[in-house]
């Protein structure tokens, strides 16, 4: 199974557009090492040349562009995207639909939840049917075992875990979330036998959730923010990050101390928030963190499984 990150922020990127934080200004300036990144999407494949994008950020124009395995194609129009999973309806994970627009139609893969979202609340799939039809949308059951394959990578099945975390602020089941309002994925390669577990979005480990890490080769884990009151402290929101549905990093019950519970699979964190210091290199934020055998990861990355 081959990963290539395309976006690891959170939502708004790094630096976000109109923030003046601390760590925006420092990338602005040029006074920390610490590099710019687009919002948070991930594409797998299982032979290089047909890829499933999960999560359509905004930034998907620029991270496609950006990743020549993703961009290549042999005729005049098309690349090596196949289908688009998406594991819940917030903006920063789908308003890349629109972006495909020119790519339509492609298979989408979301739970029923989530297209409802997407049909009703932000209604990107109805807009998206006058683009030569809009996307193939196939629901699937988040409580399935089973899971499900993509005919364009045979040899991957995708199994839904759900995750404790939030609705989109837009929704009506804001603060009271659904079951398949969010998930994370169980990604096998059914010729190996090994795993990728998909997160960004976590607020608390559920049983089903640390069984998935604990199957996992490698897990790619909510990173957003180092503590949870850390937007307001900055200035900069009213919500706690757990309220937003995002297990903090740091403290005795976050996401490091989830992680350290786990020796087998390569540990990374994602969805990495515009205030977050681990951003930058050099914080010792950063450092606790790769002590920790833990990576953050950065647009462009690849990993093989």
């Amino acid at each position: 199974m081959q990963i290539v990150v395309l976006g690891s922020a959170a939502g708004g990127g790094f630096p976000q557009w109109n923030c003046h934080c601390r760590m925006c200004q420092s990338v602005r300036q040029g006074t920390s090492r610490a590099q710019p990144r687009t919002q948070s999407s991930i594409a797998v494949s299982d032979d290089g040349d047909n890829w499933v994008i999960i999560n359509a950020s905004p930034d998907i124009r620029q991270q496609i562009n950006a990743s020549p395995q993703l961009a290549k194609a042999d005729g005049a129009r098309g690349s090596g995207v196949r289908a688009v999973i998406v594991t819940d309806a917030q903006i920063d994970h789908t308003t890349g639909l629109l972006i495909l627009r020119e790519g339509l139609p492609l298979d989408l893969y979301c739970t029923k939840e989530v297209a409802d979202e997407l049909s009703s609340s932000y209604p990107i799939l109805s807009m998206m049917t006058h683009w030569q039809g809009g996307y193939r949308t196939t629901t699937v059951d988040p409580s399935s075992a089973e899971g499900w394959q993509i005919p364009s990578v045979p040899s991957l099945r995708f199994v839904p875990i759900v995750l404790e975390s939030n609705a989109p602020p837009f929704s009506p089941y804001r603060d009271r979330p659904r079951p398949g309002d969010n998930i994370g994925l169980q990604i096998l390669d059914t010729r190996t036998g090994a795993s990728l577990f998909y997160a960004p979005g976590l607020a608390a480990p559920a049983p089903a959730v640390l069984s998935a890490m604990g199957k996992a080769d490698c897990v790619m884990m909510d990173g957003t923010l180092w503590t949870d009151d850390e937007m307001i402290r900055e200035g900069l929101g009213t919500s706690l990050g757990s309220e937003m549905g995002h297990l903090s990093v740091s403290g005795d019950d976050g996401m490091l101390a989830l992680l350290s519970q786990f020796n087998k699979p390569r540990k990374v964190l994602i969805h990495i928030n515009n205030t977050n210091p681990i951003l930058d290199p050099d914080s010792p934020q950063h450092k606790a963190v790769l002590d920790a055998g833990v990576e953050v990861a950065f647009d462009g990355m690849e990993i093989h499984i």
